[in-house]
């Protein structure tokens, strides 16, 4: 357990720089940038890596530790591969340092039991499926608060300063449009694998609970406002909000069943 709780406070400290950059100096992605994030991403594996050494584990700190991971990994990729995803690295990493600072704190809270006879390759592929969408929406939903913050900043005609240093309002737009529907391709696999894995839990092709409702609920708000975008081409702020809603929808679908079963049931009992 000290092991654990040391290599959590450490994969915490290793996300400081990263966030601290983009507030040092001006934006720029360069061998730094890339160093820093690296650091940033490997932190919170190695910790994942020591918590699911003994065997696995279902508590909240790993799943925060698994989403911040792959969060993290997924925005280097995009950064890479999108021009200005990299952007939003001075919204996105205050958000996932206070991410790692509740599962930090919440690294001892005992987790549930996993159904035995869920095979393992199944569950693993929709919990890894589930996560990189959360990622992909994450990552949107910081786009999306850009836009509001860069909308905002130019109504006031106060463009400089923080806003400075995140994508444009078009740039911004575009990113979450596009995150929006590679979450919605990822989070449809991640329904059927989902179901796949119920199947071998309990014969049922799909069993409606908490987390299954809001699942569907998300994937249905993602598959509305791509198809109001299609149709309409809304954007800006309005389109930021809606994106926001379905991000929240996630949140309580994810993280906030896993924090309701595992710590306010368990505290509870």
């Amino acid at each position: 357990m000290l092991l654990t709780t040391t290599l959590a406070v450490a994969a915490l400290i290793s996300l400081l720089p990263a966030a601290i950059l983009p507030f040092r100096r001006p934006p720029v992605r360069d061998a730094l940038f890339w160093a820093l994030l690296v650091v940033a991403v490997a932190g919170p594996f190695v910790c994942i890596l020591a918590m699911f050494a003994p065997g696995w584990r279902t508590g909240l700190a790993p799943a925060l530790w698994i989403t911040i991971a792959v969060s993290l990994f997924v925005f280097g990729v995009l950064s890479a591969l999108m021009r200005e995803v990299w952007r939003l690295a001075p919204l996105l990493l205050p958000y996932m340092m206070l991410l790692a600072a509740v599962a930090t704190l919440w690294i001892d809270q005992p987790g549930r039991p996993m159904a035995e006879q869920a095979p393992t390759v199944w569950v693993q592929f929709h919990i890894l499926i589930s996560v990189v969408t959360y990622g992909l929406l994450t990552i949107g939903a910081i786009s999306g608060f850009a836009v509001v913050l860069q909308e905002r900043a130019l109504k006031r005609k106060k463009p400089g300063g923080f806003v400075r240093m995140l994508p444009s309002v078009a740039d911004g737009e575009q990113i979450q449009v596009t995150l929006l529907a590679m979450g919605g391709a990822v989070l449809a696999c991640g329904l059927l694998s989902g179901m796949a894995a119920e199947f071998f839990q309990s014969g049922k092709l799909i069993v409606l609970n908490h987390k299954t409702a809001l699942s569907l609920m998300t994937f249905a708000v993602i598959m509305v406002l791509l198809l109001i975008h299609a149709r309409t081409g809304i954007r800006g702020r309005r389109a930021a909000r809606y994106f926001l809603a379905a991000y929240l929808l996630i949140t309580l679908a994810y993280p906030g069943v896993k924090f309701v079963t595992d710590v306010v049931l368990a505290t509870s009992a």
